[in-house]
């Protein structure tokens, strides 16, 4: 099992039963780490930003990843990807692209964005435990 860091995992997906199956697939895999939940991008762009309700670091730190669904409305995982790889404090932070998109140029723009992973829904949670030990240890 993965020793908890400090720093949450942020769950970034605008769909609740998602979210839900991540956390069980986490579960699953005997990850017990700490969460932050975000519905959409702006949210996580505010997170990460340490900004209005999420300006308290104490309360809100960064986190040690982020799993980011790609479609959400208004600004899309592709932008908050592209926003969090261009920021000098935050380009360091894992990010798996967790998403229902299958689509091979979906795939390689992620990767070429600064994605570390990229897993189609719903997860598998062998692969989440081989994920999480690689990059968090």
């Amino acid at each position: 099992m993965i020793s908890p860091p400090t720093a949450p995992l942020l769950l970034v997906d605008d769909d609740p039963g998602d979210i839900f199956l991540l956390q069980r697939a986490l579960t699953k895999a005997n990850i017990n780490l700490p969460q932050q939940v975000l519905i959409n991008g702006e949210q996580a762009i505010s997170y990460l930003s340490g900004e209005g309700e999420f300006a308290n670091r104490q309360e809100f730190p960064l986190p040690s990843a982020a799993f980011l669904d790609l479609k959400m409305p208004f600004t899309s995982g592709f932008e908050v990807l592209e926003w969090i790889k261009s920021q000098p404090q935050l380009s360091d932070i894992p990010v798996f692209v967790l998403t229902g998109s299958s689509l091979e140029t979906d795939r390689e723009r992620a990767f070429t964005l600064g994605a570390r992973a990229y897993l189609v829904k719903p997860p598998n949670p062998e692969a989440l435990t081989d994920l999480l030990s690689s990059e968090l240890d």
